[in-house]
């Protein structure tokens, strides 16, 4: 199967500091990635580091077959679309315009939108229900009109692969599903690969189909959700007890916080 995403030893630090060590995972083309860990574990950073935004410091890393480092900036934005975990809104834009800026990497030298970039950018919003809100500015709407917004940018683009970081973050639980609904969209009707960070591992185990748990910046696990989310595992990398059982909806884990009164009824602890 074709590989979208290919890292080999991965390592990034700041100020001294190691970030990521020694990461090496691979993400087929078309697949539903999706990265969990603790806060501080170097989610955002491999995702800014996939994204090219930032240049890994050491490993090897390569977008579709061909190492990051031979793309320029324009190319490698027309195979890869990033949405950030916030976006500022300090300059109230019309949202028609933020997402007719995901065309950017493929205008002209006079960067003059043509008929079929604004029919991609009408397309997008019509595909993340936002098309109703084209004229209006970002400052008018909800947190999770933003996101959507700002996914029909990525989508704009025209990537292979989307990278999200943390999208759900902040939203309600309807704004959470129609998200990750919007993203098993894109997979399936377009082939989009993507891979996305999230702290929420219910919603993980059901939409992804790799998962990679990392912590302090190293591979922990990585597989079919069934395999990375036991509880001895995740236990061991987020430090409470947590109970790991079947969801209802399907043969999938789902993870249960115990509160402190509960641990002394938990299976084979």
């Amino acid at each position: 199967m074709e590989i979208s995403v290919q890292a080999e030893k991965l390592t990034y630090s700041y100020d001294g500091t190691v970030v990521l060590n020694n990461l090496s995972f691979t993400v087929r083309k078309g697949e539903f990635f999706i990265v969990i860990g603790p806060n501080g574990s170097g989610k955002t950073t491999l995702m800014k580091i996939i994204a090219g935004l930032i240049k890994n410091q050491s490993g090897e890393l390569e977008i579709k077959g061909q190492p990051i480092k031979n793309y320029k900036r324009k190319i490698l934005a027309r195979q890869i679309a990033f949405v950030p975990q916030q976006v500022s809104i300090d300059f109230p834009f019309i949202v028609s315009d933020v997402v007719l800026f995901g065309r950017s990497p493929h205008l002209g030298t006079f960067g003059l939108e043509s008929s079929k970039d604004i029919n991609l950018a009408k397309q997008a919003m019509k595909f993340t229900e936002v098309g109703h809100l084209a004229g209006r500015r970002l400052n008018q709407l909800s947190g999770g009109e933003c996101q959507r917004v700002f996914i029909a940018r990525a989508i704009c683009q025209d990537p292979d692969i989307i990278v999200l970081d943390e999208p759900t973050a902040s939203l309600d639980i309807a704004h959470q599903l129609k998200i990750m609904d919007m993203m098993e969209k894109m997979k399936q009707e377009k082939g989009i690969t993507v891979i996305m960070v999230s702290h929420d591992v219910n919603l993980a185990a059901i939409y992804a189909d790799t998962l990679m748990l990392i912590n302090q910046g190293e591979l922990v696990k990585v597989g079919p959700p069934g395999g990375v989310l036991t509880y001895k595992t995740l236990e061991a990398v987020y430090g409470c007890p947590l109970l790991v059982d079947e969801n209802p909806l399907d043969k999938l884990p789902r993870v249960t916080p115990v509160p402190g009164r509960y641990i002394k009824k938990l299976p084979g602890r």
